[in-house]
């Protein structure tokens, strides 16, 4: 889907052309519905692709007619049931009078800007643009990893109640899996943020010299907090599988005593059932001998219950 968009006097307006300072959002495209975009403003087809690759890697490309900036957003999926999140490339296609992204989904990133009225955002101020796109993905990351560090909270307290699971493993799991994508996207951003600020080919502008700071302070507070939540959940992993140990040695425990306590009656009764003269046995020539015994028995397995 191709949809073009173009600020005016704060408003932000749907277009049917391709006009001077408007933004063209592209997500989940065809090559058919690209190919019209890449002739218009001379874009490599292979450019425009990228984004919807989920392997590419976050980097910058400088050609002729454009320069294209390619970074990896958080986004969801579904795996065991329940919604964890995975990383999936942006890109954003800066030319002399537009600036065009795609990407693979329907992105919060992006519509917050067709939804709701960003501060200071207009479509023909490209280089800030790309800075609050920028921004708002950084701070999404942050929103997101706080959601992975309430659902390991949650697990967390689940095994001080008893209630931990199979399940419970599996998400710990996915949680850490989705931490590690987090760190290495963040990073792999926080070297195009860094280029952005000295790549002379994008326009600079003085007024966005903050946007970009603000940028590069949370992009490094997200990584921060992926490696911390990351230390965490590594530490929960452990606590979990001690806990577990402890109670299967709790549970060998009490069956190897249940297995000694009905060791005595089977070595009495084994000791009473051989081919001897009874003669030597306690009790085997009384009249209440049989009753004797199984009390006799019964007192010592109690006493060897007691004991273990």
């Amino acid at each position: 889907m191709v949809n073009i968009y173009q600020t005016d006097g704060g408003n932000l307006n749907l277009l049917d052309t391709f006009e001077p300072g408007c933004w063209v959002k592209i997500t989940d495209a065809t090559l058919a519905e690209m190919e019209p975009v890449a002739r218009h403003y001379r874009i490599d087809n292979d450019d425009m692709k990228a984004a919807l690759d989920e392997e590419e890697k976050s980097r910058i490309a400088l050609e002729d007619d454009y320069t294209m900036v390619l970074v990896d957003i958080p986004a969801g999926e579904i795996h065991h049931d329940k919604k964890f999140y995975t990383t999936i490339p942006l890109g954003l296609i800066l030319t002399d009078d537009a600036i065009i992204t795609v990407c693979s989904e329907d992105t919060p990133i992006l519509n917050k800007f067709v939804d709701t009225h960003v501060r200071y955002f207009s479509t023909k101020k490209r280089t800030r643009f790309v800075y609050q796109i920028l921004l708002n993905a950084m701070t999404t990351y942050q929103t997101v990893l706080r959601s992975v560090d309430d659902r390991r909270l949650a697990i967390e307290a689940r095994i001080g109640e008893n209630e931990e699971k199979e399940d419970d493993l599996l998400e710990l799991h996915d949680l850490e899996s989705t931490l590690v994508y987090f760190e290495t996207s963040l990073r792999a951003a926080g070297l195009v943020i860094d280029r952005l600020r000295r790549y002379k080919h994008i326009p600079q502008f003085p007024e966005d010299e903050e946007l970009l700071e603000d940028v590069q302070i949370e992009n490094r507070q997200a990584i921060e907090m992926a490696t911390i939540y990351r230390e965490i959940i590594d530490g929960t992993g452990e606590l979990m599988s001690n806990v577990i140990n402890n109670r299967l040695n709790n549970t060998m425990k009490y069956l190897t005593s249940i297995t000694l306590v009905m060791a005595v009656p089977t070595v009495i009764s084994g000791l009473y059932g051989m081919n001897v003269n009874p003669d030597g046995m306690p009790f085997a020539a009384m009249t209440n001998g049989f009753g004797l015994i199984s009390l006799l028995t019964l007192i010592i397995c109690i006493i060897t219950l007691w004991i273990l």
